[in-house]
C-alpha cells in the first residue's frame, strides 16, 4: 500500500475547528476546491472552478457554497479509488522554492558540493568548513556589509561557495520546484529518482501567494532533495529536485484569518519525524526563527519582475540538515523506500508520505490541458 491509511483527522491542526481551511478533494468527478469553516466542508467549484481562481476572487465566503457535510462524514482518503480523494491543496499556481535560507542548511549544501556528492567524505569536509566558519554564517545579515566582509574572508581562504553567495549575498536562491499540478497531497506517496544513493526530505512551510503578490495563507510542504546529484553539480538541481512525485504540500491550505497570521509563520517550528520499515527513526526541526530571510523578503525576491497570473507558492527552506546515519559510519541519511515522513505544525497539521521511487509512484497524468477539459465536461468553465 503506497498511500497513507490514516484518517485524514489526524493531519489537521489543533484549532481546525475555528481555522478556515483551503483545499481540494475530488468526489469522482475531478479536482474541486473545497473550503473548511467550523469542521463543515464547502464545496466552491460554482464560485471558482480551480482553486486558483478562487483565490484571485479575493473572498472566501462559505455561504456562497455548497455543503458537503462534516469533515467527518466526508471520510477523505488518499487513496486512489477513494469516494471521496484528498489531493494537493493547490493547482493552477507555480511551485517555486527557496533554497539556502538557514545557515546549517548553507553549510551542509557546501559540503555536499565539497564531496562531490559523496556520503563518505562528508564527515571530513564538514569538521574543516565548521572549524573555519563556526558560527559565522549563522549571525551574519545577507546583503550587509558584514556579509561581504565574510565572503572576501572566505575567498582568500579558498573556502567561498555558490551556495555561500545565496545564503549571506543580496539575491536569494529562488528556483522552480515542479510543474503545475503535478505536486502530491497529504497520504499519496513522494517519489526518490531510483538511481539516487544520498538524499533526503526537507520539512518546510509554504506560503501562498496571489497574483498581486500578497501572502493569503500558509501550508507545509515537502522539497524532496537528492544530495547527491546536487552535489555533483549545482547545474543538476532539475534533477535533484524536479522528479516523479517529488513535491509534497498539504493536507489543507490554512488562509489568514484572525486567528492566523503572517507573525505566525514566522513564530512556527516544524517537526519532521522519519519512520523506516527497517526500525530506524529520525526525528528533527525546523524553526522559522532561524531564517535568514524574512517570508516577505523571499516572496518580493520570488516575484521580482515576473507576472504569476495565477498566484504560486513559495517554499521557505528547511533548517533541517540530516546527519544521523543510519547504516554506515560516516554516511549519514538517506531514504529507504517504504519510509514515512511525518511533516508537522500544531497550526498547520501534519503532512505525512511514504517513500517510493519516482518510477514506481503513480504517474501524473492530469495536466492543464486534462483540468480544463475536466471542467468544462462538468459546465465550470463559467463559474
Amino acid at each position: 500500500m503506497s498511500h497513507i491509511a490514516a484518517p485524514v483527522l489526524s493531519a489537521l491542526p489543533a484549532d481546525w475547528r475555528n481555522a478556515l481551511l483551503l483545499g481540494r478533494v475530488d468526489l469522482g468527478d475531478g479536482p474541486t476546491p473545497i473550503l473548511v469553516s467550523r469542521g463543515e466542508v464547502f464545496d466552491m467549484s460554482r464560485v471558482a472552478p480551480t482553486v486558483s481562481a478562487l483565490v484571485a476572487g479575493g473572498t472566501f465566503d462559505t455561504a456562497a457554497g455548497q455543503s458537503l457535510g462534516t469533515l467527518e462524514s466526508l471520510d477523505l482518503s488518499a487513496a486512489v479509488d477513494a469516494p471521496a480523494r484528498l489531493l494537493s491543496p493547490i493547482d493552477l499556481q507555480c511551485v517555486k522554492a527557496a533554497g539556502v535560507t538557514f545557515a546549517v542548511s548553507a553549510i551542509e549544501r557546501v559540503i555536499e558540493e565539497r564531496a562531490r556528492g559523496d556520503a563518505s567524505k562528508a564527515v571530513e569536509v564538514r569538521g574543516r568548513l565548521e572549524a573555519r566558519i563556526g558560527g559565522s554564517v549563522r549571525s551574519v545579515v545577507p546583503g550587509s556589509a558584514e556579509a561581504a566582509a565574510l565572503k572576501e574572508a572566505l575567498i582568500e581562504d579558498g573556502m567561498w561557495s555558490q551556495y555561500l553567495e545565496v545564503a549571506i549575498g543580496p539575491d536569494a536562491e529562488i528556483f522552480t520546484k515542479s510543474p503545475t499540478l503535478s505536486t502530491v497531497g497529504w497520504g499519496g506517496p513522494i517519489g526518490i529518482r531510483s538511481d539516487s544513493t544520498w538524499n533526503n526530505p526537507e520539512p518546510e512551510v509554504v506560503l501562498l501567494v496571489d497574483a498581486d503578490g500578497a501572502i493569503v495563507g500558509a501550508t507545509l510542504g515537502n522539497d524532496v532533495n537528492l544530495r547527491d546529484f546536487e552535489g555533483r553539480s549545482a547545474l543538476l538541481l532539475s534533477k535533484a529536485k524536479d522528479n516523479n512525485a517529488s513535491c509534497s504540500i498539504g493536507p489543507f491550505i490554512r488562509l489568514f484569518d484572525d486567528g492566523f497570521s503572517l507573525d505566525d509563520v514566522r513564530a512556527s517550528d516544524v517537526t519532521l519525524k522519519i519512520e523506516g520499515e527497517d526500525g530506524y527513526v529520525l526525528d528533527g526541526h525546523s524553526s522559522m526563527g532561524e531564517i535568514s530571510r524574512d517570508p516577505t523578503d523571499l516572496v518580493t525576491q520570488a516575484m521580482s519582475e515576473h507576472h504569476y497570473p495565477d498566484g504560486f507558492v513559495l517554499f521557505l527552506g528547511t533548517l533541517f540538515a540530516p546527519t544521523k546515519d543510519r547504516d554506515e559510519p560516516g554516511r549519514g541519511f538517506t531514504h529507504k523506500m517504504g519510509d514515512v515522513v511525518t511533516i508537522s505544525n500544531p497550526k498547520l497539521g501534519a503532512l505525512v508520505n511514504r517513500v517510493t521511487t519516482s518510477r514506481d509512484a503513480p504517474a501524473w497524468t492530469l495536466g492543464i490541458g486534462g483540468l480544463m477539459a475536466n471542467l468544462a465536461r462538468r459546465n465550470l468553465l463559467d463559474a
